[in-house]
Order: structure tokens, then C-alpha cells, then sequence
């Protein structure tokens, strides 16, 4: 399978970081994934000009010298030094905040670059926060995967127009789309493609929960344009906040906790409930389906006190997810 740019820039920056030599063109070539795959020299020419220019331009301080006091070809490497991060000093809310972006990206399309984000945090000697009381202990599967991602991530790198199935709610038929892609983003914890949709001829907003799993890249690599300083999310908001609120749903939350209930309701009270001091949020709700899993995914750091039914509904989630980790517990057994 190709490599794609943005693997092979990573493996790029990788190889040059981990030596305090010159690399010369030809061993970064053969040693780089992702260049092998040129066909000839003058490709591989092309490709690795764009690839140091594009690193250039994204702040990586890329040097040139000699390898060796008798070579005659000039070598690359990147200075460590001007490279790294400075000490990161996060507070006690931003370090929760990427707690919980971590337990959004659990998506098997996401897990390994999630990972690495939270790898490279704690090297830099940020303990981030992910005990249940933070993170939402709700499993990838509960949750929803969005198994177009992958897809649609691939044709955002490489430019590509994009064709699928989509319905516009779960009652509705599905209908073939053939779109631009211009990116995708988190909003109150969707995912959302945003692009220029060829049928209806005017940029969109697709919810991916409403994609189908047959998205499929089309035309030539480049030839999607994306517009200049496009703003995603600003389109996603401005097309999520035309529906009207539904109602509104009173929620109990631990002290300290449930970060992202908080950032949603308004706390109209203290209270102690079950010994734990508490607050309790007025939220307002435009998806039942979405509020209940925000919800859920706090475990025992949020109560739903009314309406009776959404709290019925959190229990079911929650129950169902206990009874799948007995399952699984059981067949480790």
C-alpha cells in the first residue's frame, strides 16, 4: 500500500532527528519509507524538494552540510535543539481537556495517533489525567466508530473528490453524494466533513455518524482545491446552530468534574449527593441521542435528576457496557 505524504514527512522528520550526521539525498532515499516508490531519480528529486520545502514552511529547522570532511555531496539533518518543545506547563483544565479529546480519539482509526499524542506529553513530563473520573470510561464501540474517517482523512491528503451514501437522518433514505473535502472537525463531539458537494453545488456540512462505509476517492490526486482560509469549524457551528433546542435536561456533576457537562449546562445550585460534593447544571439539549452518551461517558461523576426517561436511557448505556466488559472478562477466562 502507498505511503502518504504526511507518513512519509513523519518517517522524514524521524530519520533526520535521530542522527547527529549530514544524511545525504541518496541514504535518506533508500532508508526514508515512502521514497523508494519513485520511479526513477528525477522523481525522487522532485518529491524530496517539495518534502524539505513543506517542512521549511511548517517551522522545522532543516540544516545542510557535508557528511563527512571528504564528501562532496551536501546532507541534511534537523537541529534538535531549535526543534524541541520548551518546557509545557498545562493547568489543571487543559490538561483535562486533553484527557477527554484522547478518549474522543478512540476511534480504531484514531488510536495509534492518539497514542502518540499522549506519549509525547508525558515525555515532556505532563501527567495527564485519565482515570475514569476524567476520561470517559465509555469503550470506542459504545460510543460510535465513524468508519469513514479513514477514508475521507486519505482523500483530504491527497486532494481527491470523494463519492457516498448519506441520509440526512436516521428516518430518511439514503442518497449517493459527490463531494470536495475540504477537512474535518469535532464539534460538541461529531465528526464533521465539510466540502464543496458537486450535486447541490454549494459548500456543505455532513455528519459522519450519517455517512455510509462505502466513501470512495475519485479523480485525479490534486485536484481538489480547498479554499483559502476557510474556517471549518465556524461552518459546522454556523450549520449545527440553525436547529433549535429540543429541551433541556438537569444533571448532577462531581466537584472538579465532568469538564465537559460543565462547559454545556449552567449550574443553577450546589448539592451533595451520595457524599460528593456537587453542582447541578441546567443543559440544554438538541440530540437526546448525543446528551445521552456525553453522559454516560462520565460514569459515576454525573446523575441525570430529570427527565426520568434520559436517565432510564444512561442506565441502559451504562448497563450494556458493564455486561460487555463481563463478556469479554469471561472470554479471557
Amino acid at each position: 500500500m502507498a505511503i502518504s505524504k504526511v507518513e512519509r514527512l513523519v518517517n522524514l522528520v524521524i530519520a533526520l532527528l535521530s542522527t547527529r550526521q549530514f544524511l545525504p539525498a541518496e541514504k535518506i532515499r533508500t532508508s526514508v519509507a515512502g521514497y523508494s516508490e519513485c520511479a526513477s531519480d528525477e522523481a525522487f528529486s522532485r518529491m524530496f524538494e517539495r518534502d524539505k520545502n513543506e517542512l521549511r514552511d511548517l517551522g522545522v529547522p532543516l540544516e545542510t552540510g557535508m557528511p563527512s570532511r571528504f564528501s562532496t555531496v551536501e546532507g541534511y539533518r534537523i537541529n534538535r535543539d531549535a526543534y524541541e518543545l520548551p518546557d509545557i506547563d498545562l493547568t489543571r483544565e487543559e490538561t483535562a481537556a486533553v484527557a477527554v479529546a484522547s478518549a474522543l480519539w478512540e476511534s480504531p482509526e484514531l488510536t495509534s495517533a492518539a497514542q502518540g499524542a499522549l506519549l509525547k506529553l508525558r515525555a515532556a513530563g505532563v501527567q495527564v489525567d485519565v482515570d475514569p473520573g476524567t476520561v470517559a470510561p465509555i469503550p470506542a464501540r459504545a460510543r460510535g466508530s465513524e468508519p469513514a474517517l479513514q477514508e475521507l482523512l486519505a482523500a483530504i491528503d491527497a486532494r481527491r473528490a470523494v463519492r457516498f451514501s448519506h441520509r440526512s437522518s436516521p428516518t430518511e433514505p439514503w442518497t449517493t453524494r459527490t463531494v470536495d473535502p475540504w477537512g474535518v472537525v469535532t464539534v460538541h463531539g461529531r465528526w464533521y466533513l465539510v466540502g464543496h458537494d458537486r450535486d447541490r453545488v454549494a459548500p456543505r456540512t455532513f455528519r459522519l455518524s450519517r455517512i455510509g462505509d462505502d466513501v470512495t476517492a475519485i479523480g485525479p490526486a490534486g485536484a481538489v482545491q480547498i479554499p483559502e482560509g476557510v474556517d471549518l469549524r465556524a461552518r459546522v457551528l454556523a450549520a449545527t446552530s440553525q436547529r433549535e433546542v429540543s429541551g433541556s435536561a438537569r444533571v448532577w456533576v462531581a466537584a472538579g468534574k465532568a469538564y465537559e457537562l460543565r462547559r454545556l449546562g449552567e449550574e443553577v445550585e450546589s448539592r451533595q449527593i451520595g457524599g460528593r460534593d456537587g453542582s447541578v447544571l441546567e443543559v440544554p439539549v438538541r440530540s437526546w441521542e448525543w446528551i445521552e452518551r456525553i453522559i454516560a461517558g462520565q460514569g459515576a461523576d454525573a446523575l441525570v435528576l430529570e427527565p426520568a426517561e434520559l436517565r432510564a436511557e444512561v442506565q441502559r448505556i451504562l448497563g450494556r457496557v458493564v455486561g460487555d466488559r463481563v463478556a469479554a472478562e469471561g472470554d479471557e477466562r
